[in-house]
């Protein structure tokens, strides 16, 4: 990666930017403060909402930080599937005692507002997910002295980003929590993807630009192997998920070593796009009815979630998890980047100690 851009942070440790209030800006002062690069999610707020936080992260923290936008998405949904899973879900709705949202109350996400306050009020890094930016936002962004990082699920995705002229390409492996960020919702090809190490070695090999590897890393030792494979930098979303300074409701942390919920499986039942979560009854209810259409399914599910929520059901809520979310450690967001990076400096010379292996020294 460029030195610029790695200088921003000692360590090579990036937080993702978890959207739906997660990636609160103490959480991310907090992994700034520690060496890491902190990440606030615009996604779903309105863009002065995203000018408060950004205004109360820099009174947290002087050190650098980034915050991501969602691009726009294509009018590709049926309305009259989105018809049919409004009735599906209308039992929930009840259960809960709340209403279903309006599918149509907005596809996207006031990116224009946003990217405008971003180019008034300058941040060091800004990235996308679901798509690619054009060449002029990226262009108007380097002109104020922002970088810009671009996810991508597939070789030809990455591709697409190196066209766009961004800096570093966020290689997003199907292990991720979350949305995948694919750049088009391919109804036949959503609950399919590549894993994380095969996808840094493909794309290593397809582009030049730097890489931000994504997807399951919880630990120090993982960071070792995408560095290996071809990353410059590793982003981690769920490891940081459990930690105090998480916006994320009580009941989702918990859930992420709680051993009711075993395992975690690509869905649309939440938001109408493939997003990695735990599976828990509403999952299981409705996933395989679940039609391609974000944002409507999100927007539709919102008010069911939030009450799930209020209510203390996890059963009901999106509790968005990556593979690895076991392995989750309940240490503050700072010390967290100090043991990865320990863990990371640990791999590196335990590597260092079997470099006979490949000079020919043969096991001891």
């Amino acid at each position: 990666m460029s030195s610029a851009l790695t200088d921003l942070f000692p360590y090579p440790i990036v937080q993702a930017p978890m959207a739906g209030g997660v990636s609160v800006p103490q959480l991310a002062a907090a992994v700034s403060e520690a060496g890491g690069l902190g990440f606030l999610a615009a996604g779903y707020k309105t863009a002065d909402g995203m000018y408060q936080e950004i205004k109360h992260l820099r009174g947290l923290t002087s050190r650098p930080f980034g915050v991501n936008l969602f691009l726009p998405q294509p009018e590709t949904a049926d309305p009259a599937a989105v018809d049919v899973y409004a009735h599906q879900l209308a039992g929930e709705a009840a259960w809960y005692e709340t209403e279903l949202g309006d599918p149509d109350c907005g596809r996207d996400d006031g990116y224009d507002t946003k990217l405008a306050v971003l180019l008034d009020n300058p941040v060091p890094v800004v990235s996308f997910h679901f798509g690619v930016p054009s060449r002029e936002v990226v262009d108007s962004l380097h002109r104020v002295g922002t970088f810009a990082l671009v996810g991508a699920t597939t070789v030809d995705e990455a591709r697409a980003v190196e066209r766009s002229g961004a800096d570093a390409v966020i290689a997003q492996g199907v292990e991720a929590g979350g949305h995948q960020g694919t750049h088009r919702d391919n109804p036949e090809t959503g609950g399919l993807g590549t894993g994380l190490l095969a996808l840094v070695a493909q794309v290593r090999e397809a582009v030049s630009l730097p890489i931000v590897a994504a997807g399951g890393i919880m630990r120090g030792s993982q960071i070792a192997a995408v560095l290996a494979a071809g990353a410059s930098v590793a982003q981690l979303g769920t490891a940081f998920l459990a930690t105090p300074e998480s916006g994320a409701h009580d009941l989702h942390k918990q859930a992420l070593t709680n051993p009711l919920f075993v395992r975690t499986e690509l869905t649309r039942a939440f938001s109408g796009r493939p997003a990695r979560a735990l599976v828990n009854r509403f999952l299981r209810e409705h996933g395989p009815y679940a039609p391609a259409a974000y944002p409507e399914v999100h927007h539709l599910t919102a008010p069911v979630r939030k009450a799930a929520a209020t209510a203390g059901d996890a059963q009901g809520m999106a509790l968005w998890a990556g593979q690895g979310h076991r392995m989750a450690r309940e240490l503050p967001a700072g010390q967290l980047v100090e043991v990865l990076a320990a863990e990371l400096a640990a791999a590196g010379t335990a590597l260092s100690g079997l470099s006979g292996y490949t000079t020919g020294g043969g096991a001891r």
